[in-house]
Formats: structure tokens, C-alpha cells, sequence
């Protein structure tokens, strides 16, 4: 398996998975600069001419770093364009992603041969989010560069197959770049989702509780009170089955054990604002965070997740030379 150049000589073979409302442009640069790909919804720049201005800043404070750190240079940036038919923003947010060129843009919802030709045109790279092996078949047809596997345990809309069954599949017919995306929250994980077949791991929650993150205290606070035991599964609040967190869902005078089921037709994205309110007073989540101990800067974070990355690969060397 090769990886584009674009995804090789990451500090850790990482991507931070764009938040809904939380990324920014704060996070992703303390997450390119910690050395893994940041990313954020193109969605989340309100107005959307404020898109253009946040890419300019991004890129601007990127080049930055690489002129004061030439031995370690930052790693790349993504965007994530939601493809579904309502986002009446996605022509013109691609538009901007072109200006800037954008050099990962990760697609939700739906695959467009059309977006995916675009991406390619100024010579970038797409990476699409599925949850089962049908779905991956038809975005890599359709012009994707890569996958992203949301398996069971991932954090927001989310879909119910294990990791390794996901990643076993995919890998019987595709060598190309995969992102895996499930509970991953500290550094043996990732090394995990190495093993399983995959080349990166694609990590959200955690990043939540960081100080660069754009969440409210309280939504950090539950993130490090919480672990998988309070991550509940529900498609009410957005039409879409995902993760979030069973605190919230009571603050909101609902039952977490006795949710109704969404209606996918309520789904909206674009200038609209159907999905704000649900997604600022329901919080995503996903089961990893246990792992998550404490609000911390991004840098430190990164740091945990490496050196248990290399604690991980340690002991895998040391089982080894056992059984030798």
C-alpha cells in the first residue's frame, strides 16, 4: 500500500476529524503544527463568506510555521464538504477550496464524481466517509482517492460495523489510503488500526476537550467525566444514526433510554440552521474517552498519543522476541 505524498511524513500517521460547530481554524492549525492532519467542515464558517477568510488564515499562519520551522514543517490541512443534495453552500464552498487549493478534502454524505474531478484538478487528494463496503465500492468508482471507514464506536453520525471487519473487507479489493475512524483515543489504538489493514487513524472526540477547540466548557468537562457506558447510539436528532453523549441528552428533558427514531427527510445542511440547535445542545461523542483525563492544548495531546504509540510498538517488538 502506498500513500499519496501528501499523507506521508506526518509526526503520527493521524487525522483529526472535522468537528461540526467545534473545528476552526485555532484547531486545525495546533493540529498541523502538532505534526497530523487538521481538518474542519467547510460548513462551519458562518457566514459562508467567512470560509474564504478562514482558509486565508490558515494557510497564511501554515506557511508561517514552515518558514520558523523548517526541520519540522506542519502537516496538512483538510476540509470537509457535506455532498448531500440540501447543501446548498457546496458550489460555492468548493469554489473557495479551490482558490486556496485545498490539499485533502474530505467528503461526506454522498459521492460526486464532479467533486471528486475537481479536487484532482488542482491537485488534490479526496478522501470519502462510509460506513459499510457497498457504500466504499461506490465512492472509490465514483473517483475517490481514499476511505475513510466509520465503524462502530466513532463519535457523531457513525455506522455499527466493527473496525476490523470494516477494514478486512475494503482491503479484499482496495489498496489504497484508508482512515480509520472509531473510538480511537490514545496511541495503541492507532497502532491497532495499523494492523488492522489501515493507514491512518482518523481521531475526533478527543480533540473536543482541547483548549483550541470550539465547544462550551461544560461539553469538555462531560468529555473527561464520561466513558463509553454514557455514549448513546440515536438517529432522533439528526435524521442520521450517530454518537453522543447521554448527559446532554438528559439536560435536554429527554430519556437517553427511550429515544425516539429520527426522520432522514429532516436533514439539512447548508445556509440553513436545522441541524445547530441539535448538534450545540446534543453532543456528539464518541466511546474512546475514556482515555481523555483532562482539557489539554492540542500539542499536548499529540504528544500522549505518541508516545503510547511508541509504548504500543514496543511491546509489540518485545512479544515478538518472546516468541521467537
Amino acid at each position: 500500500m502506498s500513500l499519496p505524498p501528501v499523507l506521508r511524513g506526518l509526526r503520527l500517521p493521524v487525522i483529526g476529524a472535522p468537528l461540526f460547530i467545534i473545528s476552526h481554524p485555532k484547531l486545525v492549525i495546533a493540529q498541523c503544527t502538532a505534526g497530523i492532519v487538521g481538518s474542519m467542515p467547510a460548513l462551519n464558517a458562518r457566514p459562508q463568506s467567512q470560509l474564504d477568510e478562514w482558509l486565508a488564515e490558515i494557510t497564511e499562519a501554515l506557511a508561517a510555521w514552515d518558514r520558523a520551522h523548517p526541520e519540522r514543517k506542519a502537516a496538512p490541512f483538510a476540509i470537509n464538504q457535506i455532498v448531500h443534495k440540501s447543501n446548498d453552500r457546496l458550489e460555492a464552498d468548493m469554489a473557495v477550496c479551490a482558490k486556496y487549493k485545498v490539499p485533502i478534502v474530505i467528503t461526506s454524505l454522498g459521492a460526486r464524481p464532479d467533486v471528486n474531478e475537481a479536487v484532482r484538478g488542482w491537485g488534490g487528494i479526496v478522501l470519502h466517509d462510509i460506513i459499510n463496503n457497498t457504500q466504499a465500492h461506490k465512492a472509490i468508482d465514483k473517483g475517490a482517492t481514499g476511505l475513510i471507514p466509520v465503524a462502530a464506536g466513532a463519535g457523531g453520525h457513525a455506522g455499527v460495523k466493527s473496525p476490523f471487519a470494516i477494514v478486512q473487507e475494503i482491503r479484499e479489493w482496495f489498496d489504497g489510503p484508508i482512515a480509520l475512524s472509531g473510538a480511537i483515543a490514545n496511541g495503541g489504538a492507532v497502532l491497532a488500526a495499523q494492523a488492522a489493514g489501515a493507514d491512518l487513524a482518523y481521531i475526533g472526540s478527543p480533540f473536543i476537550a482541547t483548549e483550541e477547540a470550539r465547544a462550551s466548557d461544560a461539553y469538555k468537562q462531560c468529555i473527561v467525566a464520561s466513558t463509553s457506558d454514557d455514549i448513546v447510539y440515536s438517529s432522533l436528532f439528526t435524521g442520521v444514526h450517530g454518537n453522543y453523549l447521554a448527559p446532554s441528552i438528559r439536560a435536554s428533558g429527554l430519556d437517553p433510554d427511550n429515544l425516539p427514531t429520527g426522520d432522514p427527510s429532516t436533514m439539512k445542511f447548508g445556509s440553513g440552521d436545522t441541524l445547530k440547535k441539535a448538534w450545540k445542545d446534543i453532543w456528539g461523542c464518541g466511546q474512546g474517552i475514556s482515555a481523555v483525563k483532562a482539557v489539554v492544548p492540542v500539542h499536548a495531546l499529540v504528544d500522549r498519543l505518541e508516545r503510547e504509540y511508541a509504548a504500543a510498538r514496543r511491546r509489540l517488538l518485545d512479544a515478538e522476541a518472546l516468541a521467537a
